[in-house]
């Protein structure tokens, strides 16, 4: 018998908020206690909350929104939750939304994703909910800048302090360790004034920070980055500001880095053009690696599949490295965290209480800890669990507007049948353990082990 097809059948209106089982870190929900009471009233959804010790908002703030607080969620019309799911917890006939981390084959979740084939689940994945143009509509990437850049600002005083220099930074804490945004914004905005008030230490000047990618990411680690005395300069300026003297200790220098100055054709004669860059990446070369002597802290977000040139690979590191100088490149805030992708030296992510290591490209050694002959590498992969109050708050109001419709969903039905905001049906990827069209190339890595 179907399961899922009975439960469809009769289970209407109820919603499932999972608890976080997977990284003892986690403590974002995808809806706030605020906006269940919404849910409740105005739309008459039943929600129940699985309890949990680490979730930022407690359960009895979910219990006086009118949630009801139990480990059972098979009465479910479908589950919320964050990110992956332990294999043990996967029911036969349940329909999930969360980001799965699967869309890339990434082999780490194929075992999961395969037992919800075999379990006959159905999955729904934040990632893939976009509008016509593509652009993602249930995020938390602006979030991830945002703990990205303050987290990026605190290692680089504390590798600054392992060469003895004695800096600004310091005032710095990691983004967890705020109570607040806001908080940490306001540290930034002090750390902002000191340095328009009392300069840099002259091995830290020029101070150049770059950004790739023109998306939430970038946007939002740039929001903070711009708290701080900031100028503007374009990739092209890079080689002169420092050999012509022409900058300030009193300010700092930020540059973002599009598709054009990131790549080029092989062939000479040619011009970057992004539809050829789409189409055919196999016939471009990154060539960030000739601004990258020039750039002191690199904060990296842009989107990156195997079919597209490195941004930095270890022989680029290396030769930055062997070149006799202290490299000045000396934080990179790899909040992509693709391992061994774009950042080449990437080559594991990290956590919020281990949160980065140092790649020495001379010997290939991974040394943790901000010292060490190389780049001090930050790739905490759950960046925005480090504001998880605020970051729930705004992921949740993107996906308020989807809740009732996925609550009414009757998910037995076929998958050509099923009744859903077609931001949300093109965001299945498998349906009653069947992959859908789109990700039907899944099941070559599925059946790799």
């Amino acid at each position: 018998m179907n399961t899922a097809i009975d439960r469809g059948a009769v289970i209407r209106n109820v919603i499932g908020i999972r608890r976080e089982s997977v990284d003892a870190t986690e403590r974002r929900a995808p809806l706030t206690p605020g906006q269940i009471a919404l849910l409740t009233r105005v739309h008459d959804i039943k929600v129940i909350v699985q309890p949990s010790k680490l979730r930022v908002f407690p359960d009895e703030e979910y219990q006086a929104a009118g949630a009801v607080v139990a480990s059972d969620l098979s009465d479910c019309n479908i589950m919320f939750g964050v990110k992956g799911i332990p294999l043990e917890h996967i029911s036969p006939g349940q329909v999930f939304c969360f980001f799965s981390h699967t869309v890339k084959a990434q082999r780490y979740n194929m075992p999961m994703l395969r037992r919800i084939i075999e379990a006959r689940c159905t999955l729904l994945d934040y990632e893939l909910v976009t509008n016509e143009a593509g652009n993602r509509l249930v995020f938390f990437g602006d979030f991830a800048g945002y703990a990205g850049m303050i987290d990026a600002l605190w290692v680089l005083g504390k590798r600054l302090e392992s060469e003895s220099i004695a800096n600004p930074f310091t005032i710095l804490k990691q983004a967890i360790e705020y109570e607040s945004l806001d908080e940490a914004k306001k540290a930034v905005t002090r750390l902002g004034q000191q340095i328009r008030a009392e300069g840099l230490p002259p091995a830290l000047t020029p101070f150049v920070c770059a950004f790739t990618g023109r998306g939430q990411v970038s946007k939002g680690a740039q929001k903070i980055f711009n708290l701080l005395p900031a100028v503007e300069i374009r990739p092209d300026d890079l080689p002169t500001l420092a050999s012509t003297g022409s900058f300030s200790k009193n300010a700092v220098y930020r540059v973002e880095f599009r598709k054009q100055d990131l790549y080029e054709p092989f062939d000479p004669d040619a011009v970057f053009d992004a539809g050829s860059f789409r189409a055919r990446p196999g016939s471009y070369r990154a060539k960030f690696h000739r601004y990258a002597p020039y750039v002191t802290v690199l904060v990296h977000g842009i989107y990156w599949s195997p079919r597209y040139p490195r941004l930095l690979t270890r022989e680029h590191l290396g030769k930055l490295y062997a070149s006799g100088e202290i490299p000045r490149l000396k934080v990179i805030a790899d909040i992509t965290c693709d391992i061994e992708g774009s950042i080449e030296f990437t080559v594991r992510p990290t956590t919020s209480e281990q949160p980065v290591y140092v790649f020495e490209p001379i010997t290939s050694r991974v040394v943790n800890g901000f010292a060490g002959e190389g780049p001090v590498i930050l790739a905490v992969d759950k960046l925005p669990a480090e504001l998880p109050r605020e970051a729930s708050q705004s992921f949740g109001e993107a996906l308020m507007s989807y809740i009732p419709a996925l609550a009414r969903a009757d998910f037995s039905v076929p998958y050509e049948n099923l009744v859903l905001p077609r931001q949300f049906k093109k965001a299945i990827i498998a349906h009653d353990g069947k992959l859908t069209e789109n990700f039907r190339y899944l099941n070559e890595y599925l059946l790799q082990g």
